[in-house]
């Protein structure tokens, strides 16, 4: 396929033209922050987090899901989108519980470190302090709901690295929550296989391995990225 000419942040680039804005933009190495993308897995939008601004379009475009055209300009960095950005995390941290002191992914959570990264010391909005619990029945995995922002990247990890299907989102708004199968138990669960991939793409400290306490809980994806790479290279006969 033809390659597209667009500009990122006033440099000119080529990109196919069948990709995303944030892949051009990595291809590219201008970094866009974002929580809900996963490598190998579709994106959906969730987090907001990666919007940028396009000229001749008013609104602010999900990077991880707009795709480049010929003749785009894109701005990745703008007071604009700071705000916007900074504005998210915010909201983020007051609609559930986040105390990182006592995190298991403490000093590991791309949450903690986003706001690290655009200054955000304080939230300006009253926190929700939804009573939200803990599942703590898998004999592996525990799933602390006060820690989840709803990037639904265990969902999609489950339903199409490992093609589970366990995991999924059920309520709205701000009622909502993962869920094992049909709202049951994690460790009732007869379509898990305990395989981890749900935990390993999980950006904050929601989902975890029993034993880990307080900074000790590190996501490793590189079995993800094994599996989606091989997959893609047809390096597993079905």
């Amino acid at each position: 396929m033809a390659a597209k000419t667009l500009t990122i942040d006033g440099t000119q680039i080529s990109a196919e033209n069948h990709i995303t804005v944030l892949q051009a933009a990595t291809e590219a190495g201008v970094k866009i922050p974002t929580l809900c993308h996963l490598e190998g897995v579709y994106d959906v939008g969730a987090c907001r987090l990666c919007l940028v601004e396009v000229k001749g379009t008013a609104k602010l475009l999900p990077a991880c899901t707009t795709r480049v055209y010929e003749g785009m300009e894109v701005a990745t960095d703008s007071e604009r989108l700071r705000k916007y950005r900074r504005m998210t995390l915010e909201l983020l941290f007051a609609e559930r519980n986040h105390v990182c002191a006592v995190c298991v992914s403490n000093g590991h959570c791309e949450l903690q470190t986003l706001a690290y990264s655009l200054g955000m010391d304080h939230v300006r909005y009253d926190y929700c302090s939804p009573k939200w619990g803990v599942d703590a029945t898998h004999r592996l995995f525990g799933m602390d709901h006060n820690r989840c922002i709803l990037c639904t990247r265990c969902v999609r990890a489950c339903w199409h690295i490992e093609g589970a299907g366990t995991k999924n989102v059920a309520g709205r708004g701000g009622k909502s929550m993962i869920i094992t199968d049909l709202n049951e138990p994690w460790g009732n669960s007869e379509t898990c296989t305990a395989c981890g991939k749900c935990v390993s793409a999980c950006p904050t400290g929601a989902l975890s391995a029993k034993g880990s306490t307080v900074s000790e809980m590190q996501h490793d994806r590189s079995k993800l990225e094994f599996i989606v790479n091989a997959r893609e290279k047809k390096q597993w006969s079905v």
